[in-house]
């Protein structure tokens, strides 16, 4: 059940990205319409928030002015005339077209929202070194880019105080998930709370690097910043991209 649900969210973070993409193209990447110079020398503001009807309606008018003024001796050039009210054609386009993108950016995003929800109330693992230890245990996870014939878990206080290292063996490439009931090296049982851990691993001789990752139960999905959020139960927010596996 969980794959279905990383595919749908990535495709929805995928679509997004490409909206985000062409709307940066077509604002010029500083969040403003580029516009074509007008005629008479009449440029166009960074921060111009007119509408397309009101450039159109401006240029129009700069164009008939300077018809009007124009030394009768040289006259405008027909091709350049043609050219002037093609260029204002094309900055109305875009600007529509950066409307219509902002909708559906939008919708998209809702979308994904919809699609995100299907995850609250599981767990899911992200990339972090923090373990939560309960009454019946605590649970975290790692990924490792190979293979390695020994892999091993030292979990600590915050203030970095071994309590537990756990002998993992072998494990393959991949995400591997792990469980601590809670009992120390020395016999005793740490109290409840929030803990933090350390991966080594090694393929014979050769070291194998080996990601950390936290779980964490969904409670529920935000939009901020444009972006879809997990917030996650006890506090903490996740960025849908970041989640690793849905557990």
């Amino acid at each position: 059940m969980a794959l279905p649900v990383i595919q749908a969210i990535s495709a929805g973070i995928g679509a997004v990205n490409a909206v985000n993409t062409v709307s940066s193209w077509v604002r010029g990447g500083n969040g403003a319409t580029q516009v074509a110079a007008a005629p008479a020398g009449a440029a166009a503001s960074a921060g111009n928030q007119a509408t397309a009807a009101d450039q159109g309606d401006r240029f129009l008018k700069l164009l008939v002015a300077q018809m009007r003024n124009q030394d009768p001796l040289n006259p405008l050039d027909n091709a350049q005339v043609t050219t002037q009210m093609a260029q204002i054609s094309t900055v109305t386009g875009i600007e529509k077209l950066d409307g219509s993108i902002g909708g559906l950016r939008q919708s998209l995003l809702a979308a994904q929202s919809l699609q995100s929800a299907g995850v609250i109330g599981r767990q899911v693992l992200a990339a972090g070194a923090t373990l939560s230890l309960g009454a019946s245990g605590g649970s975290a996870a790692l990924e490792l880019p190979a293979a390695a014939d020994r892999v091993q878990v030292s979990i600590a206080t915050p203030a970095g105080a071994v309590l537990r290292r756990l002998e993992l063996g072998a494990l393959p490439g991949g995400i591997s998930t792990f469980q601590w009931d809670g009992m120390t090296d020395a016999g005793g049982r740490a109290p409840s709370g929030s803990y933090v851990f350390q991966v080594t691993a090694s393929d014979g001789n050769r070291a194998v690097a080996a990601m950390p990752l936290s779980a964490g139960r969904v409670g529920g999905v935000s939009l901020s910043n444009g972006a879809v959020q997990l917030n996650l139960d006890g506090g903490g927010d996740l960025n849908v991209a970041d989640v690793r596996r849905i557990l």
